[in-house]
């Protein structure tokens, strides 16, 4: 049964459907060089605010100067306002910005199950660029646990675009999506404002993971229904969801990179991302609803390798480490 399901989705795809896979790749491209310019705008950030602290601590004696410091309550207010100053930030933005318009590109072009599991390749030029640049070797544990996350998503998108089909997304289930939507962003944003002191960068990273799920999903939807000319309130209101969850997604990012490397951050988004965004898919709009059995296997064993090699990365990163 699976065999012929892979060759009706492969015979499905169009010329213009297959473009979308080099727009993704370039995409992936603005996103690991963007990643790596707004991680070193963070940390140029956070080392002024280092040693004004000091600065500060200076003339109390007694008091140590790294103390009033504590980076694992993650970025100020004042501190993001800082960032705007920064260029390397600003590139690396305007990098990222270009990296989602390629991927809304991509969208239009491709299904998503297609396009969507593309970015992990940013997870691998990343890890590349950032060791380059912090003169950092990573270890075997570090390449392995890259290695889980970009073979984790690769087997779960890659046999959710054989077992899933796409249908006209309702009413009710844009509903569905936005009141989950909603709740996730609700509980995110009071979590972090109470226990943000708390955090650590997997945790930014989960959150931010899921809220970026949830942009992929709307973004799609939103797509497809400006494509079919059905554009009123309910597609605002994607919209609207669309830029809330994106800009609480931006802050979380922003956090993890003053408390974990680069390739860290990429690997959390091009993880959970998609797993995220394929779950719904299966989920709340039942695209795989004649699936085989089988295929949930593949989905829950491929799913818990690459949520592993972002907890491996985590831990055994060099720069996590120190």
């Amino acid at each position: 049964m699976l065999p012929d399901l892979t060759i009706l989705a492969v015979e499905t795809l169009t010329p213009l459907q297959y473009l979308g896979i080099p727009v993704a790749l370039l995409g992936a491209v603005f996103l690991a060089v963007g990643a790596q310019l707004q991680h070193r705008g963070v940390g140029k950030v956070e080392a002024r605010a280092l040693r004004a602290a000091q600065e500060r601590a200076e003339p109390l004696a007694g008091v140590e100067a790294m103390e009033p410091l504590a980076t694992t309550a993650g970025l100020s207010l004042k501190q993001l306002a800082l960032l705007a100053r920064r260029p390397s930030w600003l590139i690396g933005t305007a990098m990222l910005g270009l990296a989602v318009v390629l991927q809304l590109t991509a969208l239009y072009l491709a299904p998503i199950t297609l396009v969507q599991p593309l970015g992990a390749v940013a997870l691998v030029i990343t890890a590349v660029v950032n060791a380059r640049v912090s003169r950092v070797t990573l270890d075997a544990v570090s390449i392995r646990a890259i290695v889980y996350c970009v073979v984790g998503v690769a087997l779960f998108v890659g046999v959710a675009s054989f077992t899933t089909r796409s249908h006209p997304v309702s009413d009710g289930q844009v509903i569905t999506i936005l009141g989950i939507l909603g709740g996730v962003t609700l509980v995110s944003a009071v979590i972090w404002g109470i226990y943000r002191a708390k955090f650590k960068a997997i945790m930014y990273i989960l959150g931010a993971g899921i809220l970026y799920g949830f942009v992929a999903t709307l973004a799609k939807v939103v797509i497809d229904r400006i494509k079919t000319g059905d554009f009123e309130w309910l597609t605002l209101t994607c919209l609207l969801g669309l830029l809330i969850a994106t800009v609480l997604g931006g802050v979380f990012v922003q956090n993890a990179y003053s408390s974990g490397p680069p390739d860290l951050v990429i690997a959390g988004l091009t993880v959970v991302d998609p797993i995220v965004a394929v779950t719904i898919g299966i989920a709340v709009l039942g695209e795989a609803s004649g699936a085989h059995w089988s295929a949930y296997l593949v989905f829950l064993g491929a799913g818990a390798l690459a949520v592993r090699g972002v907890f491996m990365l985590a831990r055994h990163h060099p720069q996590s480490r120190a």
